[in-house]
């Protein structure tokens, strides 16, 4: 039988096959040539000390040992051309998840999304970054596979309590994802690979007979003795169905606006607004690595910092080695900021998102809007920034240090933002307590990662589409809304997850309930 062994080795051994193979002989004390295969199950960069080192699990084959280099196989997905039909709305990684899901258990999935198919994004990613033209329906955030496609494709959670993680990476797999993803401790697929594999999540659903509707955009529920009977469009057409999963992201504004004008009982919910912070990636390194050169067997390192400021907890969110600063907007009028890191992160900069934990209390001044006080104290900022830029794409930048000293930055050298940059003041785009939080905290920040506060570290503003404002009830159990019978709130945008993993285990476990109401 094989054996599990963990050992820590230099980078330099992890990186080598016939190193690591004699590192493994040594520790359970073989010779080389009796040790037929060496499987990493689980790879980690331990970089506290000087001396780095690679944490690995792996299972150790010998000669003699049955080994079966099992490749991961998609599951059966039936033809469901004919079966009961549900409405999902959004093609994001919720909404593709709980289609391939559906398809599994033998409902028929309509997919609606409002954007263009992953390839056809692409044009309006060019107009957004060239252009400064925003097309509501078509961005970084909306559009087929979702935020993530186009603004980078971590797959990072903490969701391990909320479902079968390792089951969405292997799915991932199969549609074409590196094998890597299964084993590092932070996967990442990369934005230039996501796209291929979203086209074959799609091609699957279609083979087998769901439906995959673009530019479809969803304006209005058919709702009789509240229950739901079907969905408009906003091209005036009505389809049909007594189950719909709204899976349309966090960025769905004219969605929360629907329900809310509807009486369809949402609430506003907390979430964390700030700036993207870049660096060059060499200075990030030279930090996390406690060296003067990376070197080849180590890739861009990353960080990770959380602080409490006055009460708030005030964190790194979606950091992205060697990665860009994309702009994210989902209107006309406004400009939102987001990182992405393409699959070998060979970008000269580093970026994260360096954001405050809001409080309902914060949307008081917006009370008015009711449920969707927290939507607008984010329009809000988003606007002002827009304003502040020029009216344009160019977001309000500062450099580091002069932000934390209260004085506009002299001169903002060129980021990897496309659409460019103005000096601003940042204290004119937030709130004076968020100001003097992220102030405050940045300092902090310095004193934890010695050389990160340097005026080298551009700040972005706003990085506001965290998660959602909002959050749609749903029953606990049944996972229908609490108010609407057979509408199933799901994913980053109904506020039940926080990425793409999360995201696409809420997806699946909606399709599963409706699974068990329609199939019992």
């Amino acid at each position: 039988m094989p054996q599990e062994i963990q050992l820590q080795v230099s980078p330099e051994i992890a990186s080598n096959e016939s190193l690591l193979y004699e590192n493994v002989a040594q520790l359970v004390r073989v010779s080389t040539k009796v040790v037929q295969k060496v499987v990493v199950l689980k790879r980690s960069i331990d970089a506290r000390q000087k001396a780095i080192k690679v944490n690995l699990k792996v299972l150790v084959y010998l000669i003699g040992d049955q080994y079966d280099d099992q490749k991961i196989e998609l599951p059966h997905y039936q033809n469901v051309s004919n079966a009961h039909e549900v409405i999902i709305v959004g093609a994001g990684p919720a909404g593709l998840f709980a289609a391939l899901q559906l398809i599994e258990l033998g409902l028929k999935p309509i997919v609606l999304e409002r954007g263009k198919d992953v390839r056809g994004r692409r044009r309006d990613l060019k107009a957004i970054n060239v252009d400064h033209i925003v097309n509501e329906d078509s961005n970084y955030c909306f559009g087929e596979g979702g935020a993530g496609t186009y603004s980078d494709g971590k797959l990072y959670t903490r969701s391990k309590k909320r479902g079968d993680v390792d089951r969405i990476l292997q799915l991932l797999v199969g549609f074409g994802a590196t094998p890597d993803i299964l084993v590092e401790a932070h996967p990442h697929i990369g934005t230039n690979k996501l796209p291929q594999i979203i086209q074959d999540i799609r091609e699957k659903i279609i083979e087998c007979g769901g439906q995959v509707l673009f530019e479809t955009r969803v304006t209005d529920f058919i709702i009789k003795n509240n229950e739901i009977q079907g969905v408009i469009t906003q091209k005036g057409d009505t389809i049909s169905a007594n189950k719909v999963i709204l899976a349309t992201g966090h960025s769905a504004r004219d969605i929360f606006e629907l329900l809310d004008r509807k009486k369809i009982f949402i609430e506003a919910k907390p979430f964390a607004l700030g700036v993207r912070a870049e660096h060059p990636q060499e200075l990030i390194d030279k930090i996390q690595y406690s060296c003067d050169f990376r070197g080849e067997y180590l890739p861009p390192a990353p960080y990770s910092i959380v602080k409490q400021v006055n009460g708030r907890g005030m964190y790194s969110f979606c950091m992205c080695p060697g990665g860009v600063i994309a702009p994210c907007a989902t209107s006309p009028g406004e400009v939102v900021t987001n990182g992405w890191s393409p699959s070998k992160r060979d970008q000269a900069t580093a970026n994260s998102g360096i954001v405050v934990e809001l409080k309902l209390e914060d949307f008081k001044p917006f009370a008015k809007f009711g449920a969707l006080a927290g939507m607008e104290f984010q329009k809000s900022i988003e606007q002002k920034a827009w304003h502040l830029a020029g009216q344009t794409q160019k977001v309000p930048a500062q450099r580091l240090v002069d932000f934390t000293q209260n004085k506009v930055s002299a001169s903002i050298p060129k980021t990897s933002y496309v659409p460019g940059t103005t000096s601003v003041e940042m204290g004119q785009v937030f709130p004076g307590f968020l100001t003097q939080i992220m102030r405050e905290g940045f300092i902090e920040f310095g004193k934890s990662m010695r050389g990160y506060m340097t005026n080298e570290a551009i700040l972005h503003a706003p990085e506001s589409r965290t998660s959602s404002p909002v959050r749609i009830p749903r029953d606990a159990e049944s996972l229908e809304h609490i108010q609407i019978k057979g509408l199933y709130p799901c994913g980053e945008g109904a506020g039940f997850a926080g990425g793409i993993i999360s995201a696409a285990i809420d997806g699946e476990k909606c399709a599963l309930k409706i699974a068990e109401i329609v199939l019992k």
